[in-house]
């Protein structure tokens, strides 16, 4: 399968690098933060299995809390469908001396979660149900809860505002435009023509062909889209905490809802026809949307998204791509971070 050679492959090439942490003020003293004292998941260093009701069964998702904060908690939903909650380890480095609590966390079906086999439970509304399961079981409410989605996180978390947003404070969006039709014009329009043309060629005929497994296809996509437009250096450079989390990455979940193809949604994937550009209006909660300059979402299309909600801010990192948090961190992390400080005090959007 491709997806498993793809993952075979970074993991052999992965090479760790620690996050630079980054200077600025902390609202609450580091023992205050830090202090576990008699919290549920004190014995477990922040980490709760937390048990999620579905339509068959129940199962149970991992979280783990980092740090203390009353008014300022950060619930971090990750990409793929499928992924894990290892592509924001990066955020270790700049919230703490911020003084923000965050909680990473995998969804049912990735890797530190349980993972059933059943492609029922892959959809948007039992999605949406778990996250809200979650969020109550962790104390988050309109007083504190700020919620981070990126990339298909992005999709979950503006599903969750539309059905939620009385229980947020605070909602990002970041490298997700709202559209699947939108983000399949643009990887054909732009992305593919930037491209060598012999290239692209060779490309479209291997996925033309549903040849996936075929190494040539990773080899082409490592040289021409991953290090342009999922993470801007040399794939041997890649963080470890982004290796891992492609290594992890569950194939049934990721294929069932985005398709074999890097070049937008297609096929019978769920996710293909997704799009609430029509009622993005509705959301009227604090929003930011983060784009990057090298994405392979359009950031024009995410500084449109924050236009169109009723309370909205754009992020540029012009030196980014799909992974800002690791390849432009120089502007993510500030506005991320300006923008939380900015709802909390109740400073103009």
């Amino acid at each position: 399968m491709r997806i498993l050679a793809f993952l075979s492959i970074i993991f052999v090439l992965s090479c760790q690098q620690a996050p630079t942490a980054s200077s600025g003020s902390q609202d609450d003293s580091c023992c205050e933060y830090l202090d576990m004292t008699g919290q549920p998941d004190q014995t477990t260093g922040g980490i709760r299995m937390i048990p999620i009701s579905t339509p068959k069964g129940e199962f149970k998702v991992w979280t783990k809390r980092i740090g203390n904060n009353p008014s300022k908690k950060v619930l971090l939903l990750h990409g793929g469908p499928g992924g894990t909650h290892e592509f924001f380890e990066s955020f270790e480095g700049y919230f703490p001396q911020e003084g923000i609590e965050f909680f990473y966390y995998d969804q049912l079906g990735s890797y530190y979660s349980d993972q059933p086999s059943d492609t029922s439970l892959w959809t948007l509304p039992r999605f949406v149900d778990e996250v809200e399961q979650v969020r109550q079981a962790l104390g988050l409410d309109k007083e504190n809860f700020y919620l981070f989605g990126q990339s298909w996180g992005g999709i979950l978390a503006m599903e969750y505002a539309l059905a939620h947003q009385d229980h947020l404070k605070g909602l990002i969006i970041s490298n997700m435009v709202m559209s699947i039709p939108s983000y399949n014009a643009y990887a054909k329009e732009v992305l593919g023509p930037a491209m060598d043309p012999a290239v692209l060629s060779e490309i479209m005929e291997i996925e033309a062909n549903e040849d996936f497994d075929n190494p040539r296809y990773l080899e082409l996509l490592f040289e021409h889209h991953y290090t342009e437009h999922i993470l801007r250096r040399p794939l041997e450079e890649w963080p470890d905490p982004v290796n891992r989390a492609f290594k992890h990455l569950n194939p049934e979940v990721y294929i069932y809802m985005q398709g074999y193809s890097e070049f937008g949604v297609t096929g019978n994937a769920t996710l293909k026809d997704w799009d609430v550009t029509d009622r993005l209006k509705e959301i009227t909660v604090p929003t930011l949307s983060i784009g990057a300059s090298h994405d392979s979402m359009d950031p024009e299309h995410m500084e449109w998204l924050a236009s169109e909600v009723q309370n909205g801010r754009f992020l540029l990192c012009p030196e980014g791509s799909h992974c800002s948090q690791y390849d432009d961190q120089s502007h993510f992390f500030p506005g991320l971070i300006q923008f939380i400080h900015d709802v909390d005090a109740n400073r103009p959007i």
